[in-house]
């Protein structure tokens, strides 16, 4: 009796996408953007969250003037944070002369899922194009992709954010805090993780996030960490008012220095699947001020 060699499973995919167009991983069990009111949340959420959070929209925004301008990034996901960084970027006549966006990511998505995931956005289409088609062999390591004709610097660690973080080299302006919820993907959210994040940090960069959970905000308020970034958390974030805490860095001369945050007050619509009640449907989850 013959015995047919049994064939290995499919992989399981990163992403899948739901019949709302909200990208989903099987992986971790949770979403990488929600659509927020309009449907199109997730450009609306990344230039909120992590571009003003960070300083860098409007008339004064922190990159100008200045020769080169240095992102890093926890968690790479479909890259619409670089995405909305860059365009931001492009779009500023003052903007650095070099733009270095730094990032990791343990489960690289396909070409097809960032530019999938732009889609919803035309001004992002011919960034998306340029990245996907130099979105190839990424295998665990460290990889760089020069764009915009070398103005713009990409830096991927693929694999384990604690093993990549190490290998990356140079230090941070801004700091974007982002990947899949704590419950989930606790490693990301880790102190000695944070802690890695802060020596890629110099006095006074600032680092913005959707996550308030009370052990981030307390990993980040720890020595080995706080001691070297400013934390930068939007008020609106939370959908109501926020609670005040401080977190402390050091100033170039040593001395330590707190920055007081909130409280302020934003409208609150109707809670979405997720709990949150940000205008923008941000990843907020219930009870994290507890």
């Amino acid at each position: 009796m013959s015995r047919k060699a049994l064939s290995p499973p499919p992989p399981e995919p990163t992403v899948v996408w739901d019949a709302q167009g909200t990208p989903r991983s099987p992986r971790f069990g949770d979403i990488y953007r929600s659509q927020g009111l309009d449907g199109l949340g997730g450009l609306a959420q990344s230039r909120h969250v992590f571009l003003q959070g960070c300083g860098l929209l409007g008339p004064q925004a922190r990159w100008q003037h200045r020769a080169h301008w240095t992102v890093l990034e926890t968690g790479f996901g479909l890259g619409l944070n670089f995405l909305t960084t860059w365009a931001a970027w492009r779009a500023d006549p003052h903007r650095s002369r070099l733009l270095h966006f730094m990032s990791v990511e343990a489960f690289p998505v396909t070409a097809q899922d960032v530019l999938r995931s732009a889609a919803p956005w035309p001004e992002l289409h011919p960034l998306a194009q340029s990245l996907a088609e130099r979105w190839w062999g990424l295998v665990e390591g460290v990889h760089r992709l020069r764009l915009d004709d070398g103005q713009v610097l990409l830096t991927l660690g693929i694999g384990p954010a604690a093993q990549r973080l190490h290998e990356l080299s140079g230090q941070a302006d801004s700091v974007f805090l982002d990947g899949f919820s704590p419950d989930v993907n606790p490693e990301l959210w880790s102190p000695s993780l944070l802690s890695q994040v802060a020596e890629h940090c110099r006095p006074g960069t600032q680092l913005s996030t959707w996550c308030v959970t009370r052990p981030v905000r307390e990993a980040l308020q720890h020595p080995g960490c706080g001691h070297r970034s400013r934390l930068v958390v939007p008020s609106s974030v939370l959908g109501w008012q926020a609670r005040r805490w401080l977190t402390p860095w050091r100033s170039e001369a040593g001395r330590w220095r707190c920055l007081r945050l909130g409280p302020v007050r934003v409208p609150a619509p109707p809670a979405c699947q997720r709990g949150c009640v940000h205008p923008m449907c941000l990843k907020t989850i219930p009870g994290c001020l507890d």
